[in-house]
């Protein structure tokens, strides 16, 4: 994968933004989403939507979070995943979704998979 400087600037700077949310939580899809951005340096909160029993108790555990940061793959799963919190939540706590948009156009679209993120980690580091 060819990687610009520029890229890994704003990724750089993701990262930072990232790690410097208060009062908010990002959410991933699973294990390997989280591993990838602990990898490149997110020390923040972070839950793993399959660590739930089902969209009911997610919705229940995630609410007391002032802001939720979504980082969903953008699949379909992923983007039903997104529509589905956004109208359960919406109405209960902040959503965040300009993280997701930033990483898509940071990458150029190369990234569907945030577990996809682990191959930058050899340039942040």
């Amino acid at each position: 994968m060819l990687v610009t400087e520029q890229e890994i600037l704003e990724l750089k700077n993701f990262v930072l933004e990232l790690n410097s949310t208060e009062n908010s939580a990002v959410i991933i899809e699973g294990k390997r989403d989280s591993n990838a951005l602990r990898k490149l340096g997110f020390t923040g909160k972070v839950l793993e939507f399959h660590k739930f029993a089902g969209m009911i108790d997610f919705v229940d555990s995630v609410a007391k979070y002032e802001r939720l940061i979504i980082l969903f793959d953008r699949d379909k799963k992923g983007r039903a995943l997104t529509g589905k919190t956004i109208q359960l939540l919406q109405r209960r706590t902040k959503i965040d979704l300009s993280f997701k948009r930033n990483l898509r156009i940071i990458t150029k679209g190369k990234i569907m998979f945030v577990e996809q993120l682990v191959s930058y980690e050899s340039y942040l580091s």
